[in-house]
């Protein structure tokens, strides 16, 4: 299949011009086959130093016929922190569907420096799924904050309104939600929690072969790169077999160069999809426990019915909000789950089928 079930082309490689994401933009449209009124791409990533910090921006570039958009098009430029903002507050304001994950602020940290170009690459690939996924969700897409955070050329200013207002109303919900026990995860519900965490052991033993794996290959590389050069050295005092030697050297530094690359696609295009799922994952379990908390708080207000039947007026409405909020919870969740399982399938044959090419084509090397 060329494309996944939301359009997006199976290259997941972004453009690095405004052309660029124009030429996608009309790939997509012909892969999909409906109506596609919001596209966002992230790219261009920038190093800023200054005496407090040193940071990487990138550039924000959307496209839109909403009429939710002043613009039918923007170009803004974010940081790390901006994305984390984002998700936070779509968290808050969308407490029922599930947030995409973003990539983990240290990864390896210590090992990895943060401002190198393959560590910044694969952040901007990571921040740019994220958005495109947040921009093909039918309800995510249309957060009041996701406009603000392509659209508004000074963040910073709209991040301050408000901010003392909604971190009470959360934490007063959280509160009130908090203080309910659960008797029993409703069957579908207690499956998907099962699910959830086998997936997490799967991928669990996935990257931990995989890490394994590359060990292994590193340190086989660095044999080969002392080998090679050992015929090409012989081949100096060898009349006869000069040209042989050189042949088994030449031999020796192509598959030494095959394996670099096939480590450096497994390093950058493998292991960070593992462990975005495995984020994905926590993410799904916490949306999970915040469905059990309005139920048990539904079950407790039921209690609470039984033990007043003499009070009649007040508590059923009460109790009837509560309930709603119950088959809310659970309609929004149930949909982005079925879109999770969806993507994940999407993403993991597409995974899987592209190391299966890129091991075929090391060996054909």
């Amino acid at each position: 299949d060329l494309s996944l079930p939301n359009g997006t082309p199976v290259d997941t490689s972004s453009p690095a011009s405004s052309s660029s994401l124009l030429n996608r933009l009309q790939l997509d449209d012909e892969l999909d086959g409906e109506t596609r009124d919001l596209f966002v791409v992230v790219d261009d990533p920038k190093k800023h130093v200054s005496t407090m910090e040193t940071y990487i921006t990138y550039r924000v570039t959307t496209k839109t016929t909403r009429t939710e958009f002043d613009l039918p098009e923007y170009s803004v430029r974010r940081r790390y922190q901006d994305f984390d903002w984002l998700r936070n507050k779509l968290e808050e304001t969308q407490p029922t569907h599930l947030i995409p994950p973003l990539p983990e602020k240290f990864v390896m940290k210590g090992v990895v420096d943060r401002f190198s170009e393959e560590f910044v690459e694969t952040r901007r690939r990571a921040l740019d799924k994220f958005l495109r996924r947040i921009a093909d969700h039918p309800v995510l897409s249309f957060n009041d904050h996701f406009n603000v955070f392509l659209s508004a050329k000074d963040l910073n200013s709209y991040k301050k309104q408000g901010l003392a207002l909604l971190t009470k109303m959360g934490e007063s919900v959280k509160y009130v939600t908090g203080g309910y026990k659960l008797r029993a995860r409703p069957l579908e519900f207690a499956a998907m929690g099962d699910y959830l965490d086998m997936f997490t052991q799967k991928l669990g033993t996935i990257d931990r072969i995989a890490q394994r794996i590359i060990k292994e290959q590193s340190e086989y590389v660095v044999e080969l790169r002392e080998y090679g050069p050992v015929y090409s050295s012989w081949a100096t005092a060898e009349g006869e077999l000069h040209q042989p030697l050189e042949g088994v050297s030449g031999c020796v530094v192509n598959c030494c160069t095959a394996l670099e690359e096939l480590m450096e696609d497994m390093s950058e295009d493998f292991l960070p999809v593992l462990r975005e799922y495995v984020l994905y994952v926590e993410s799904m379990k916490n949306v999970l426990k915040k469905r059990d908390q309005v139920q048990a708080e539904y079950e407790a207000k039921l209690e609470a019915v039984a033990f007043r039947k003499e009070e009649k007026t007040g508590v059923p409405t009460d109790v009837e909000k509560c309930q709603d909020r119950v088959e809310c919870f659970n309609a929004d969740l149930k949909a982005d789950w079925d879109r999770w399982q969806n993507n994940k399938r999407q993403d993991f044959r597409q995974l899987l089928t592209g190391m299966a090419d890129k091991n075929i084509q090391y060996y054909e090397k």
